[in-house]
């Protein structure tokens, strides 16, 4: 008998042909523009900007994209954006600024599409659900 609650599985690590394909410059070019238009321009804001979009706005292809984001963040599209939404979102938990906003709003200002992907990105982040996150940073 499995003594595990969940059946959960090992990864494993896929070695996908083309991320040997990337030339360094062009992967440069492209880390700079996701910074640019992820970070700088907030478009992690927006909860209908899509990894397609991205690759558009960078005059590429969404795979090529995939495998540059991958390579030089050590993550896929979804876990980028809800990683600087979650930073948003913790920001805004603690800033008296946001102090009279719900934790719907906030969620939603920081880009998350609902309240389950908000507090799922937040809990898987930080540890702790928003409202306790903020609860024990408001303490202090």
């Amino acid at each position: 008998m499995d003594t595990k609650p969940y059946k959960i599985r090992e990864r494993i690590e896929k070695e996908a042909g083309y991320r040997g394909l990337i030339r360094a410059e062009l992967a440069d070019e492209l880390y700079d523009g996701v910074l640019t238009i992820i970070v700088a321009q907030k478009k992690y804001r927006d909860k209908d900007y899509s990894a397609r979009q991205l690759a558009n706005d960078l005059n590429t292809n969404p795979r090529y994209l995939s495998a540059v984001i991958n390579s030089r963040f050590g993550m896929n599209y979804s876990s980028l954006v809800n990683e600087f939404r979650v930073r948003d979102a913790a920001h805004m938990l603690t800033d008296k600024r946001y102090a009279d906003m719900t934790m719907e709003e906030i969620g939603a200002k920081a880009g998350f599409a609902n309240r389950q992907s908000f507090y799922a990105a937040f809990f898987k982040e930080k540890g702790e659900a928003p409202h306790q996150y903020k609860k024990r940073h408001l303490a202090k």
